[in-house]
């Protein structure tokens, strides 16, 4: 793959896409997008990956949109641009693997918007998130109008669109905009370390639990869901990696419970 504007990497079942104009604090342009979606296909492929992880190169998530490059667009050419935008936030929320946004620094406008698109958001605690749309004459993308509702709440969701403010990664772990902040310094750490203890687990169960989650954050009645449930169990339990992973479970609890000596301590202890 040729990508111009993020870097892509790979390894212990974790895929990494950095996002990578810095010198314009990662702001958006086509091209980025382009080259998300390519990384994202290329991951979806890739049997080893279980996880991916979003961040930013330098001091920046991302600032959002590009806007010098959005000067110069036709009516036509913006649709186009925005188009492809919520393509790739459509293609994060239906990724079948679990993804996580490490955000650096500054996440603003469609910036914001694609970790909101992903399933967990660690925050540095100097990080500045915030939907500047109103402020420079735009509207929200990225699904972000129902998204933001989901995570805070509506009442929230307006105070802070309507007042187009930034707030800073404390705040946003208080209002359960992000999931948990940590020191800038340990942020990729952090990510990387919650990202490895997702790949630990079966892909395929992770497939079909993901799935049952955007249903039910989709609407589906109760009633389909709960059938969904018990054919994602049926379709997990007969899979050749079953036996595999009740084996390794067994001997992970056997481990666990030997005593001091390394004889076997009380049973479920």
């Amino acid at each position: 793959m040729e990508l111009e504007c993020i870097l892509y990497d790979k390894g212990d079942g974790i895929a990494e896409i950095r996002l990578n104009r810095p010198r314009v604090l990662n702001a958006m342009n086509k091209r980025l997008w382009l080259d998300v979606q390519a990384a994202l296909e290329d991951a979806r492929r890739d049997p080893q990956v279980k996880a991916v992880i979003f961040t930013g190169e330098g001091r920046a998530f991302s600032t959002g949109a590009d806007l010098k490059e959005s000067r110069t667009r036709t009516p036509e050419a913006y649709r186009d641009y925005l188009e492809a935008l919520q393509e790739v936030s459509r293609k994060i929320l239906r990724f079948e693997k679990p993804t996580i946004a490490a955000i650096n620094g500054y996440a603003l406008g469609s910036g914001y918007e694609l970790a909101l698109a992903c399933d967990i958001r660690i925050a540095a605690e100097d990080a500045r998130i915030g939907s500047p749309e109103a402020k420079v004459t735009s509207s929200v993308t990225g699904g972000a109008m129902r998204l933001i509702q989901d995570l805070i709440g509506p009442g929230k969701a307006c105070e802070l669109l309507f007042t187009a403010e930034s707030i800073d990664g404390a705040e946003a772990e208080r209002i359960g905009l992000v999931n948990r902040t940590v020191p800038s310094e340990r942020l990729l750490e952090e990510a990387r370390d919650l990202a490895s203890r997702i790949a630990e687990n079966s892909a395929f169960s992770l497939k079909m639990i993901k799935r049952g989650l955007l249903m039910a954050r989709e609407g589906v009645s109760l009633e389909a869901l709960m059938d969904y449930e018990v054919e994602a169990c049926l379709a997990c339990v007969s899979t050749k990696e079953r036996q595999a992973s009740l084996e390794a479970f067994e001997e992970r609890n056997t481990q666990e419970n030997r005593g001091p000596d390394g004889a076997p301590g009380p049973k479920g202890e």
